[in-house]
């Protein structure tokens, strides 16, 4: 073997040792830059009207994702610990990825809960985990439960600045043993709903999913400067009563991109009941809808009553879809509740496979108690609807007022409905009321007359439309 061979095979022995070596020396570097990798801090940002200076996560007050222990302790816990960063920032608790079986529990000012995705909440289907509270004032006790009515699953009263967000974790109300035993009449209380947050001021509701609530998902009322958007609620379309969104004598609300499935009521504005709604006298107004699509069979894709006794005013919705659907915007109200039904303006609706399109009724004839007045009537004026495509319709409108009082002001603009091959032969039904039309097909009826004229909407912002969302963020070391 020549020495240029006996060098080449050195050299080779003497770079595969180098190799080798190097090899060796370089695996804790690797493997301690991986485990910087692993332990490198994720961010999760999130828009909210409010950013919070502390965080939790609900592991760290003995939650357990399991979907069989209990974690109401554990919410409580979390929040009375948070609450002391009220005044210093305030506090975020972080709901992990994970199934956390809850009752009822209450949040507090200056809060986020924040359910990642991933993560699940879900409600007890154990009665005795949710209590008795007081009855509503501008409702008063229903005679036919004379307990008074269950805590919903999230509530909070008396609070400033409130986030419930996520980045679409999910909260599931798993109401069917609450659907079945009120369907055989078996409550003496009310059905909780899934959030219910009154008397506050700054709520924010946004980016989660919401399901199968007892009975109403969302309750708003006594608060003022709402947002709730980007939300999706899924409820069984054979269940009542199991309303999305429910703004209840509330002053300055945003509803925006959402997606509902309903048994009832898609969205639904009130503001009390008979003379309970009359005493107390809280109205809801300057409420902007917007970019609503709803699925609903047996129900409104907005409704503004039956309960508005306190009175509505200065509701404003465009952009709204609904397909299969029993009404599109919808007027509810009865002899007794007076409040009034006023300044309401609506655009841009795209309906397909509806029962009515327009339909407005004084007849709802549903009582909290016998000590209503009678005579008490609600005042409706000024009702707009304009820009509307509808498909495969049963029958156009039924707008019905009372006799002594007739409806009055609605205008209905540059309407297009195409009918159903099973469609009612009169598509008009109109009794006490007055108002104009123009451009509307079919043809209304002879109390709406046809004018050249384009049906109002305002051109100024609502003060909760500009209302300006932060960038929000919480960090948490994944291991």
């Amino acid at each position: 073997m020549s020495l240029y061979s006996k060098n080449s095979q050195l050299n080779i022995l003497v770079i595969f040792s180098i190799l080798i070596l190097v090899g060796s020396l370089s695996l804790p570097i690797a493997e301690s830059r991986n485990v910087q990798i692993l332990k490198r801090k994720t961010t999760i940002d999130y828009p909210a009207i409010s950013c919070r200076k502390h965080t939790a996560v609900l592991t760290e007050f003995g939650g357990v994702g399991d979907g069989k222990t209990l974690n109401t302790k554990a919410f409580q816990s979390a929040i009375a610990n948070l609450s002391q960063h009220a005044s210093d920032g305030g506090a975020q608790l972080i709901v992990p990825p994970g199934k956390w079986l809850t009752g009822s529990f209450n949040l507090t000012s200056h809060f986020t809960l924040f359910l990642q995705e991933g993560a699940v909440l879900l409600a007890s289907q154990n009665e005795a985990d949710f209590p008795i509270i007081d009855i509503l004032p501008s409702y008063g006790r229903e005679q036919n439960f004379s307990d008074g009515r269950y805590a919903s699953l999230i509530i909070g009263m008396n609070l400033t600045d409130v986030v419930i967000t996520g980045n679409n974790g999910t909260i599931d109300g798993q109401g069917a043993p609450w659907w079945e035993k009120y369907k055989k009449g078996l409550f003496k209380a009310t059905r909780p709903f899934l959030i219910e947050i009154l008397h506050t001021s700054q709520l924010q509701i946004s980016n989660i999913t919401l399901t199968n609530s007892p009975s109403w998902h969302v309750h708003p009322i006594y608060c003022s400067n709402v947002v709730i958007e980007g939300v999706t609620i899924l409820a069984p379309v054979e269940v009542p009563n199991t309303d999305g969104i429910n703004p209840d004598s509330c002053t300055n609300v945003r509803i925006e991109d959402v997606y509902i499935v309903s048994g009832d009521d898609c969205i639904a504005i009130k503001s009390g009941w008979d003379q309970y709604g009359i005493k107390y006298g809280m109205p809801t107004q300057h409420l902007v809808i917007r970019r609503l699509t709803c699925i609903s069979p047996d129900s409104a894709t907005i409704a503004l009553g039956s309960e508005m006794s306190g009175g509505i005013q200065d509701v404003r919705a465009e952009d709204i879809t609904a397909i299969n659907t029993q009404s599109a915007v919808r007027i509810k109200t009865a002899p007794g509740r007076g409040g009034y039904i006023k300044d309401i303006f609506v655009r841009r609706m795209t309906l397909k496979t509806m029962k009515y399109v327009f339909w407005v009724s004084g007849a709802y004839k549903t009582h909290v108690d016998n000590g209503y007045d009678p005579n008490a009537l609600a005042e409706i004026n000024n009702i707009n609807y304009r820009d509307i495509v509808a498909e495969n319709v049963n029958i156009t409108g039924s707008l019905s007022g009372f006799e002594k009082d007739p409806f009055t002001g609605f205008c209905i603009s540059n309407a297009t409905i195409t009918l159903s091959e099973t469609a009612k032969k009169v598509q008009w039904n109109c009794t006490y009321i007055e108002g104009v039309s123009n451009n509307v097909t079919p043809k209304p009826c002879d109390l709406l007359p046809q004018k050249d004229t384009r049906c109002s909407f305002p051109e100024d912002k609502l003060p909760i439309e500009t209302v300006p969302m932060k960038t929000c963020s919480f960090k948490k070391l994944f291991l």
